[in-house]
């Protein structure tokens, strides 16, 4: 199902918007290292998480494309895992480091072997607070990178775009927790460094 966040809502209660969705490669490994990764450095920080798809462009004419219409490359969608957190004036600016460090944002719309705009790496943000903190942590990483903070990336440019949210379409149930479901399954994603550049405290 399609929806689009009622910003008014997520924020009444709090400083920052707990709702956000993350583009980083296939969506199976976003969703296991967020979930389970992530919750075991913050444990109940996230609220609900479920895969789908998000075009950046507001014109795009595709409103509810399914998994193999996204797999084609050609509809403007991203993979993404589109979080709820339950304290995100705690919470939301680690998640975006730990985004940085679980995939390679120097990769233009490719994560390993899987290439095509949709594995593109993307911050997608419900408010103006989320994106200024969302541009701070990748500026703080590329200024790392450019003092030869070590990395396992491939390259030494960022290429990770930060935009608001548009509607979410969810993927099917087959998909959801996917790799729960299947511990075996397909997975590219890995720890790319352990701590923060030294200009930031290390986590």
């Amino acid at each position: 199902s399609a929806i689009i966040p009622n910003e008014e809502q997520a924020t009444s209660v709090h400083s920052i918007s707990p709702v956000l969705a993350l583009g980083a490669g296939c969506y199976w490994g976003t969703e296991k290292f967020v979930k389970k990764d992530f919750q075991k450095k913050f444990p109940n920080s996230i609220k609900t998480a479920r895969v789908g798809f998000m075009s950046p462009n507001p014109n795009n004419r595709i409103k509810n494309p399914t998994y193999r219409d996204v797999c084609s490359g050609r509809t403007g969608h991203v993979e993404v895992l589109y979080v709820e957190l339950n304290q995100p004036e705690k919470h939301f600016e680690e998640l975006i480091r730990f985004f940085f460090q679980f995939h390679d944002p120097t990769t233009l719309n490719r994560q390993g072997n899987d290439k095509g705009y949709q594995y593109a790496s993307y911050i997608f943000c419900s408010d103006r607070e989320q994106s200024d903190v969302a541009m701070k942590v990748r500026k703080e990483l590329q200024e790392g990178i450019a003092a030869s903070f070590r990395t396992r990336y491939a390259q030494k440019e960022i290429k990770t775009k930060i935009g608001p949210i548009p509607k979410f379409t969810a993927a099917h149930a087959a998909h959801q927790e996917y790799l729960q479901k299947n511990p075996n399954g397909y997975c590219n994603h890995f720890i790319r460094f352990r701590n923060w550049p030294s200009s930031v405290a290390s986590q």
